[in-house]
């Protein structure tokens, strides 16, 4: 009889010890896993409260901080500036982890912004910037489109093969996962603000409609791919580089906040993380 209670309370230990160990694994299957991927527009460069990893330029304020804290989410930010489709599958600045390496078949949610360093359109944007008024100086529109051309839109389509392989890789490596493509945001009003922004109004105009472009086109593959698309434009009509400092979601050629030029400020990031997490909340309710 001692021998059996001798046994049973060893069973009873044993027992105790299982649960113990098995009880953080139970509580992290109830986790809501968020992986964030994507280039500056997501990372949010220079914005306050700058992540420790100072390679990339990332913000603990970008919109996908913003949207986890709103979700409840176990945030895992991956987004980098100055990332390409390339980063993803390999190591940026020849160190970072492919961000591939964030998702696993535990992941309930992630967001992917990509697209705007492979096409190069803030580089693209920066050329247009003149000092001097029209027509004294080249246009960037004229350059991008000369033969009949559209250089921009050209890349842009080129970008599709990859951007489709990218969301099947995502889907391969999350299976469980629910894709949020989120789209660029409306930088320049029709006709710019020149001069207060030095981007003629034709050249505000066409890059803009470029942005549009890499949007829609990030739009279309998402449904393609039974993704979510978050559409910024929308949202920030009215915010953009030439509205007061205080209204705007984006920071011009020179910022008037704490922010990248050409790139979402911490209003603007606040705003779009709210538009990503009520889009995964109504998917979710």
């Amino acid at each position: 009889m001692g021998s059996q209670l001798g046994r049973l309370a060893q069973l009873g230990s044993a027992l105790a010890v299982a649960g113990a160990l098995l009880a953080p694994t139970a509580h992290a299957a109830d986790e809501f896993e968020y992986v964030a991927m994507g280039d500056s527009a997501a990372a949010g460069p220079l914005t306050p409260n700058p992540d420790p990893n100072l390679l990339c330029f990332r913000s603990q304020e970008n919109y996908p901080r913003v949207a986890a804290r709103l979700i409840g989410a176990k945030l895992t930010d991956v987004s980098c500036s100055g990332a390409k489709i390339k980063d993803f599958s390999g190591r940026q600045h020849g160190i970072m982890a492919p961000q591939y390496d964030a998702l696993s078949d535990r992941t309930d949610l992630v967001s992917v912004t990509i697209g705007g360093n492979d096409v190069s359109l803030v580089r693209s944007a920066v050329s247009c910037v003149n000092l001097l008024p029209d027509p004294l100086g080249s246009s960037c529109a004229d350059e991008f489109t000369a033969g009949g051309k559209d250089e921009l839109a050209e890349r842009i389509d080129a970008l599709v093969p990859r951007f489709d392989d990218a969301l099947a890789q995502i889907r391969h490596r999350a299976p469980n996962a629910e894709i949020v493509v989120v789209g660029y945001g409306t930088y320049l009003r029709p006709g710019g603000c020149y001069p207060k922004e030095p981007i003629w109004a034709r050249d505000a105009d066409y890059i803009q409609s470029s942005v549009d472009k890499l949007s829609a086109m990030l739009g279309e593959r998402a449904a393609a791919h039974g993704a979510r698309f978050v559409d910024l434009g929308p949202v920030s009509v009215g915010h953009d580089v030439c509205a007061a400092p205080a209204e705007k979601y984006f920071e011009g050629v020179v910022p008037t906040s704490v922010a990248a030029p050409l790139h979402p400020n911490a209003k603007g990031m606040q705003v779009f993380g709210r538009t990503v997490a009520e889009a995964v909340q109504h998917t979710r309710s």
